[in-house]
Formats: structure tokens, C-alpha cells, sequence
């Protein structure tokens, strides 16, 4: 006797089920596919448990008669597969998979009324396929269109129920699916309710309204890019607005939702700038393909895609995001989201702030308060270098005899509209400059974190003009480091001398510096050769000679920036704030910080309680 032998028909069904639908959210992704396709301008979604109890998709789309009912059921029948080459698939779905999977995993209900009333009575069908188990075909009520019911999902494979997530889990990664669809779909209205909460319902609406429904408003930068037949469009939040996660990362290729890693790490590229390692972009990017230029034939879950040219496609959402992160720190203006640790208003029953939370809120609110000219550095005691105690609160009350930690300026610009960025009015605790913009609107200003990316941003121009303008020292001067740091800055004197950074070797454990970028000023040799070298450390073989160099000129551009602790005049300040109206990517730091904070009048009330 053989030990080999066929598979039944139902084992091969379940096994296949298991490759189309992992989870309640595939189910429900494969449901609104069938029902895009079929020309739905309205949708509904509705589960229960997390999608593992119940899930009702309802559509207007064009329906389906008794015959077409019967056959959509059964494995590998499609209406939607024209071009049997996989060159040009136009739809979301054509692998005719979907409905028999979920049947063969679960109890499914479909009940459908085409437009022409092709079936013979004019009325609505209904059919059912429960673990892989058809029942015929009867008339039902039903509206024109069509209701598809999912119950029990898995229950006739109970092993792989096991492995599902929790039903709140289960519902957020249904949701998210959901979301994607709704965002890539923004002509169909769509409604989703979980657990009989109405999540949110949506007309039909234009992209920057759907994006700014389901993404935020503060998704709303443009971007828009054109290479031969391949473009890109779509919106994304300034660099400083981000999340610990990809998942506000809407990717769409014709019209499909994917995951695809050529555009997951092009966006990552385009915003690695501007972003804090570990924190994501929020962006939703539409990208369009010839047809017979993408491969979706991929995965059964056709989310990841095969593309003919990824490099031109990489170069073009690189370029696209770059450009629209481009405009100057007036033009992609943080929210007051980033104001964490701003003091919420309290209500009378709330408890007593504790000594910690004394110290890391109110120090701050009364010094921008009560401005007035700050003593010698000697005696003041919000001074780095002072011995002084900083007069924070204690549990016997306020030390109302407290030198004030801003500094106001004796005259004052009036601001105008052509400076979104404002006049400066005051310097904060010798870091921080305070603004009014003609608006009202309150700005504060990290001096350090602007004039690191104003630096860095002269010291890239200056690179890709041909070469940083360097200044030779008077006297080239010896930096002693570690044999390893010297032999990292060695290899690369070449790359670092377009930089504008001269260096030799100078025996065992030493180096020559000659000349150094002019855009610096007079940055100590010795501190900021150390920081190149560990940067250099930091980058593997692999590590393209680019994105090297970038980190390079992100450390240099700290060494020349204007210190924490640093007085400015009134001209420097205003002079800063212009220049980073100008400046690309000014809302951020190389690191990813928000430079500027801006907090409307709205914004203050409501941190007040004067508003809701």
C-alpha cells in the first residue's frame, strides 16, 4: 500500500483557506476588495468579537444573479481576471480565492440583487458555504447590491483559532485594514462599526479630505511627482509630527493598499533627515504604474508587489517626499501637540500636583511670565557653569525673590504676515526665543536645534555646489585620538576634504588638522574630530557613501551651531527666525526635534480651560 495518498477536497480547501485568510482582518480586506470591484459606491463594514464572531460587508455595487452566485463560491472563479498572462491586472482581486476560502473556514452568507435584475424572477438570492459545506441556492429579500455575513471564522479548523489574538487586538488590526482600503478608495463612502460603535462613516470625498478624516489634519503637506509614465502624489505631516510605529504609513499602488518594502524604506530614506530614529512619518502616498510594470501576483495576501524598475520608483518617492518636506520652518509649522509637558489646566477636584511634577511645570510657566534683565552670568542661577541652587519649588512654596530666566528686549519689531515666524520679543532662559507672530500666535524657538539645521543645511548646498569653503588654520593643529579613530578619519580624509575638513596623519595616534569648514566659525578640533570618527564608527560596510557623508555634515553642523546658554541680540534673533523661514527642513532638527513650537490663541485658551 502507498504512503503516499490525495488529499480530500475539504483538507486541500482549509489548508489553501489558511494561506488567503490568517486572520479576521484579511477576511474582511478580501470582502471590500470584492466589493470595490464590483463599482460599490457605498460601503458598510460591521464585526463583532473582533471580527472572529461576525463580519457584515454591504455594498451597492452591481450584484450577482443565482448562476454568478453559484459560481463565486467555488475556488478559482473570477469575473475579474480578463488577461489570463498576469501582465495587466486592473482589479484588486483575481485569484478567485477569497469567498470559497473564508466558506471553507468559516460560515458565510451571501445574499446579492444585480442592478438588470438579470436573475429570473427579479428578486434577490441568497447563498451559504459553511466549512467547505454548499447549500443550494434559494431566493431571499434583499436590496440591489450585495450582503456578505462571516460567522464563527475558523471553526471548522479549530488549531488555527487558537492562534488568533485577542477580539480587541484582532479589532484594531481589522480596523487598520479597513482604514487603508477607505484611504486608497476616497470616491466610496464608507462606514465601519465595531461592536455596534460606529467607528466612522465617511462620504464620498476628495484625497485630502479622506487623508485628513482618517490620518489627521496634520497630514497635509502635498506631494506630487512625475518620472515618464510613473507618478506619485499624496500628503504627509511635518517631520516633527511622527508616530512610534509605521502604521500611519498609507502605501497605494493603482489603486491597491500594500506593504511593499522598496516603498516603505524610500519613505524612510526621503524623511531620515527630519525624523528621530525609532519614530515614523505620518504620510499617505499614491502611487500610479503601468500595469504590465507591477507584479501583484506576489503573495495570496497581494500585499507586498514585484516592480520592473524599483530604483526609478525608489528615486521618484525619495525626490517626491524631499520636496514636499522642503519648504521653509514658517511653512511646515509644528501643532502645540508637541508641547509635551505643558501644564493641563486643573479642576477642582483634581488631586495635588506632587514635588516631581512641581518641578517640571511650574518653573517654566512663571519664568516666561516675569521677564526682566537677567544679572552677571555669576549670579544667575539658571547659569550652566553657576554654583548657584535653581530656584525650584519646594514643599515650603515658591522663592518669589527668584532672578526671572528670560531676558525682554527694549524694542520690539511689530510682526509682520510675510514672517510666519514672527518678532522676537524675549530669550528664555539664554536657550529658548520667544516670538509673536502677526497672527498672535505664540512661537518658542530652540536657538540650538534651528542653527544646527540652518548649519547643516549650508554646509549640504555648499556640498553638492562642488565643495565646502574651508578656512586653513593659522597654525594646523595636533589632535591626539585612538589608533582606530585615526585610521577611520584616514580612510576617509578624501570624502571629509570635500567637506572642508583637512586632515594628515601625523605618526601613531595622532592627526593634522589644517584646515576646517569656514561655515563653523571657530569649533574646537579636537572635540569635533572625535564626534566624526564615533559617527563614522556607527556606519557599516554597507552604508552608502551618501548617507556617510550626511551623518558627517549633521555632526559638523552641531560643532557650529549657536550653544544652549548663549545670549543673543535682538538682530540675531530676528535674523535666525528669517533664516529659517528660508531654509529647508527647518522645523527640525538633524535629529529629528522640533525646532519651533507655535501655540495659537485657541491653543492657549484651551490650555487655560477657557475653551473645550
Amino acid at each position: 500500500m502507498s504512503r503516499i495518498r490525495k488529499l480530500t477536497e475539504a483538507t486541500i480547501n482549509r489548508i489553501a483557506a489558511g494561506e488567503v485568510i490568517e486572520r479576521p482582518a484579511a477576511a474582511a480586506r478580501e470582502l471590500v476588495e470584492n466589493a470595490l470591484d464590483a463599482g460599490a459606491t457605498r460601503l458598510r463594514i460591521a464585526i463583532d468579537g473582533g471580527g472572529i464572531d461576525r463580519i457584515e460587508v454591504t455594498d451597492d455595487g452591481i450584484g450577482m444573479s443565482a448562476t454568478e452566485l453559484e459560481l463565486a463560491v467555488q475556488r478559482h472563479a473570477t469575473s475579474k481576471l480578463s488577461d489570463e498572462t498576469l501582465v495587466h491586472i486592473a482589479s484588486l482581486g483575481f485569484r478567485g480565492e477569497a469567498l470559497p476560502s473564508i466558506g471553507a473556514a468559516a460560515r458565510l452568507q451571501i445574499t446579492s440583487r444585480p442592478h438588470d435584475n438579470l436573475s429570473s424572477d427579479g428578486h434577490a438570492h441568497q447563498i451559504r458555504l459553511e466549512g467547505g459545506v454548499l447549500s443550494p441556492v434559494r431566493p431571499a429579500p434583499g436590496p440591489t447590491g450585495t450582503r456578505v455575513e462571516m460567522r464563527d471564522l475558523f471553526f471548522a479548523t479549530p488549531a488555527r483559532r487558537k492562534f488568533l489574538k485577542s477580539p480587541r487586538a484582532e479589532a484594531d488590526a481589522l480596523e487598520a485594514a479597513i482604514t487603508r482600503l477607505a484611504i486608497a478608495a476616497p470616491h466610496v463612502a464608507f462606514a465601519l462599526e465595531i461592536d455596534g460603535r460606529t467607528i466612522f462613516d465617511l462620504p464620498a470625498q476628495q484625497d485630502q479630505a479622506r487623508v485628513a478624516a482618517l490620518l489627521g489634519s496634520d497630514c497635509r503637506l502635498p506631494i506630487a511627482g512625475v518620472r515618464g509614465e510613473l507618478s506619485v502624489s499624496g500628503f504627509i505631516a511635518p517631520p516633527g509630527i511622527t508616530k512610534a510605529t509605521a502604521a500611519a504609513q498609507i502605501l497605494v499602488v493603482n489603486g491597491r493598499p500594500v506593504t511593499d518594502p522598496v516603498l516603505r524604506t524610500a519613505l524612510r530614506v526621503a524623511t531620515r533627515d527630519g525624523v528621530a530614529a525609532g519614530r515614523f512619518a505620518i504620510a499617505a502616498l499614491f502611487l500610479t504604474v503601468p500595469f504590465e510594470d507591477v507584479d501583484v501576483n506576489v503573495h495570496p495576501a497581494k500585499a507586498e508587489l514585484r516592480f520592473r524598475a524599483p530604483d526609478a520608483i525608489r528615486g521618484l518617492v525619495i525626490s517626491a517626499v524631499r520636496a514636499a518636506l522642503s519648504g521653509g520652518a514658517g511653512a511646515i509649522a509644528p501643532s502645540a501637540s508637541f508641547a509635551t509637558g505643558i501644564p493641563q489646566p486643573l479642576s477642582a477636584t483634581s488631586a495635588p500636583l506632587s514635588p516631581a511634577a512641581r518641578r517640571t511645570t511650574l518653573p517654566n510657566a512663571l519664568s516666561v511670565a516675569r521677564f526682566g534683565q537677567l544679572d552677571d552670568a555669576a549670579t544667575n542661577p539658571y547659569d550652566p557653569h553657576s554654583q548657584a541652587t535653581p530656584p525650584w519649588p519646594s514643599r515650603s512654596g515658591l522663592d518669589l525673590n527668584a532672578q526671572p530666566a528670560a531676558r525682554r528686549l527694549e524694542t520690539v519689531a511689530t510682526p509682520v504676515s510675510d514672517h510666519p515666524l514672527g518678532a522676537a520679543v524675549a530669550q528664555v532662559l539664554d536657550t529658548y526665543i520667544l516670538a509673536v507672530a502677526a497672527d498672535g500666535a505664540l512661537i518658542l524657538v530652540d536657538q540650538h536645534a534651528a542653527h544646527e539645521r540652518l548649519t547643516q543645511e549650508s554646509l549640504r548646498d555648499q556640498y553638492l555646489a562642488g565643495s565646502v569653503r574651508s578656512q586653513a588654520l593659522l597654525l594646523p593643529e595636533v589632535v591626539e585620538l585612538p589608533q582606530s579613530a585615526v585610521a577611520r578619519l584616514i580612510d576617509q580624509a578624501t570624502s571629509l576634504s570635500q567637506l572642508g575638513l583637512e586632515i594628515e596623519g601625523f605618526g601613531p595616534g595622532a592627526l593634522l588638522v589644517r584646515a576646517m569648514p569656514a561655515v563653523l566659525g571657530n569649533p574646537q578640533a579636537a572635540p569635533l574630530l572625535r564626534d566624526v570618527a564615533d559617527e563614522l564608527a556607527e556606519q557599516d560596510e554597507t552604508t552608502s557613501l551618501e548617507a556617510r557623508l550626511d551623518a558627517v555634515i549633521a555632526r559638523l553642523a552641531c560643532h557650529g551651531s549657536i550653544r544652549a546658554g548663549r545670549r543673543l541680540a535682538q538682530a540675531e534673533m530676528d535674523a535666525l527666525l528669517r533664516q529659517m523661514e528660508r531654509t529647508p527642513r527647518a522645523a527640525t532638527c538633524s535629529h529629528g526635534r522640533p525646532t519651533f513650537l507655535r501655540l495659537t490663541q485657541a491653543e492657549l485658551e484651551k490650555m487655560f480651560g477657557r475653551r473645550g
